[in-house]
């Protein structure tokens, strides 16, 4: 096993200069991989304004770096400076940290897909699989999210009726987003969103997110020589054979419609844009690449897109004032909302400003990492070692108070083209960036427009008091008790 320091679920204080009070938290450590007994050094420091905040304020590595960048020893996985970002030759994810956010996937050794692949092979598996990015493909997906949306709708009907009520929302929408992704993955229609236990695949993947957010956020299991032994392991082992057999058989109908001819559809899904790469690249994509691509987006996607449409919910409900100027341009562009067309999505201007502030206040994930596999200098002259694992903590970076004035307030003019101009590239990260950035972002974006401009047409959205949101931290950043809010139809 490689000596290396564990990558933390957190960052205490340290001792040195971060270690001034129960008010700084480290943000990182500086220390060979080979060293793990030496006492680690902080690079920096996270500072809440106020107990609990959270809020980067500082960064001891110098103003060259931008605010919120961390240095971990060994293989974590991630990078803070455009340049880390941008170069993707001196910046690789981080293989322990990998194989538990891909333990889905990372089984077989021959097959792995692009949650864990690092070097030339993740290059060749993203490029060709970016076609599935492409606007013509997501152009098709738009009525597929429309339909998802309305089944959704048509449930808060029957719940709400003509009354002001209270709605858990969260648990709707991750049902709605989940019947988006089975149907532009395998176009399956699973009557999730009616009964969530309806599809075998559905309950299985659920149980398999579980386990890896346990191994991700437990330091001793990142080592496969301990998590074998655990009973998460084996069921994992368990699980990892039920969807394996599920996808496989898929593929293996999907491919034989192919040879048949039966490819009249009224749009191209994931396995459809997979199984034409493989038929172009038959040598370097073999059949278990496929089937990892497969279940690596369903990782990826499983409620990442319909966390992101609850939280802009919430923030909506909480600024009145913010919803109905998303309403109004709605409605301007839609009018009774009968038909949507990509053209539209792109006019809603302010909307994308609310749902682009709303991913600033909460990002998908609170961090993101690179081991550097080349050494880095920066601008001041300083640098870093290859072997070093470089963490942004996305979080602080979003609420950093230098970058962001007032952070905790909800200012979707704060992404205006003008104010944009004035902030560095890489002060907003909610997809990363550079090479590695998320490859389902165009996508993501779609479904939020959709989600949020049916949805305000259909319902006036208010706060609830009596249950305030409270954050944890697993994957992605989930709300701890639902999202809870007042829905009242509009007639």
């Amino acid at each position: 096993m490689r000596d290396e320091a564990a990558f933390p679920t957190a960052f205490p204080p340290s001792g040195g200069e971060a270690s001034r009070g129960a008010q700084t938290h480290a943000v990182g450590w500086a220390l060979h991989p080979k060293r793990r007994r030496q006492k680690a050094q902080p690079l920096g420091d996270c500072r809440p304004s106020a107990p609990g905040d959270g809020v980067l304020a500082g960064d001891a590595l110098g103003a060259a770096l931008p605010p919120g960048l961390c240095v971990l020893p060994g293989p974590g996985a991630a990078t803070g400076h455009q340049a880390l970002l941008e170069e993707a030759e001196a910046a690789e994810r981080s293989a322990r940290l990998a194989r538990a956010r891909g333990a889905l996937v990372h089984r077989e050794p021959e097959g792995e897909g692009l949650l864990n692949l690092n070097g030339p092979k993740w290059f060749q598996h993203r490029r060709l699989i970016t076609p599935v990015s492409h606007i013509n493909i997501l152009k098709s997906y738009i009525e597929v999210v429309v339909h998802s949306v309305n089944i959704m709708l048509g449930k808060w009907e029957k719940i709400c009726g003509t009354q002001n009520t209270v709605v858990e929302v969260s648990k709707h929408i991750s049902s709605m987003s989940l019947d988006v992704l089975m149907k532009c993955i395998f176009s399956m229609e699973t009557n999730c969103q009616i009964n969530r236990t309806h599809h075998h695949y559905v309950t299985v993947m659920s149980e398999v997110s579980k386990i890896i957010f346990n191994r991700l956020y437990n330091v001793l299991l990142h080592y496969d020589v301990i998590f074998k032994f655990t009973p998460e392991s084996h069921r994992l082992l368990e699980l990892n054979k039920i969807l394996h057999q599920y996808t496989d058989q898929i593929i293996r109908e999907r491919k034989t419609e192919r040879k048949q001819g039966n490819t009249q559809k009224k749009y191209q899904d994931f396995l459809d844009v997979v199984l034409s790469a493989q038929d172009e690249n038959g040598n370097n994509f073999s059949d278990t690449d496929l089937r990892s691509e497969v279940n690596t987006f369903m990782v990826a996607g499983q409620d990442t897109v319909g966390g992101r449409i609850s939280w802009l919910l919430y923030h909506l409900a909480q600024n009145p004032e913010h919803q109905e100027r998303c309403r109004e341009e709605i409605r301007g562009i839609l009018g009774n909302g009968s038909s949507l067309t990509w053209d539209q999505l792109r006019e809603m201007s302010y909307t994308t400003m609310c749902i682009k502030e709303a991913l600033r206040l909460m990002p998908t994930a609170f961090s993101t990492a690179r081991e550097l596999s080349k050494p880095i200098t920066f601008p001041d002259g300083r640098s870093i070692p290859a072997g070093i694992t470089v963490v942004l903590r996305i979080w602080c970076l979003h609420h950093n108070p230098a970058v962001w004035e007032n952070p905790k307030v909800f200012d979707p003019l704060r992404f205006s083209p003008e104010n944009c101009n004035q902030r560095h590239s890489h002060s907003f990260l909610p997809f990363s960036a550079g090479p590695t950035n998320c490859i389902g972002q165009q996508f993501a974006m779609m479904e939020l427009k959709v989600a949020i401009a049916l949805i305000l047409l259909c319902f006036q959205l208010t706060p609830d008091p009596t249950r305030p949101l409270s954050v944890v931290p697993q994957i992605i950043l989930q709300p701890k008790s639902g999202v809870h809010l007042y829905l009242k139809k509009i007639s």
